[in-house]
């Protein structure tokens, strides 16, 4: 692993990282099963992400239906990630790819996959 940043920063990264892939495959899953599902992921992706769910309850919206709603917390982890970190850090708005976590999972795709195309 080849980056500017310090350990801290990786691990806080990919805490939050984690977090929010979570949030986003709960969502993701949601489209084809219900909440209640006996479904081995399903039932993972909702007793992991319910606490999360409960603590942003009091700044979630009413009216956004309740599929939406971990991709809505997933937002504020991608808003921390994109904007607050690389600013209390000193650094501008890295872009994408630039997080660790997405960056080091791009170049694991690319080492695979990279023979593949040239």
């Amino acid at each position: 692993m080849s980056t500017p940043f310090p350990l801290w920063v990786i691990v806080i990264d990919y805490v939050l990282g984690v977090i929010m892939w979570t949030l986003i495959g709960r969502a993701a899953m949601g489209l084809f099963q219900p909440e209640d599902s006996n479904f081995f992921f399903m039932k993972v992706f909702v007793r992991t992400t319910n606490p999360l769910l409960k603590l942003f309850a009091p700044i979630t919206p009413g009216f956004l239906i309740q599929p939406m709603v971990p991709l809505y917390v997933a937002w504020f982890f991608f808003m921390v990630r994109f904007y607050l970190m690389p600013w209390l850090l000193g650094y501008s708005v890295m872009g994408m790819l630039s997080f660790p976590l997405e960056g080091e999972i791009a170049a694991g795709i690319g080492q695979l996959f990279g023979p593949l195309l040239r």
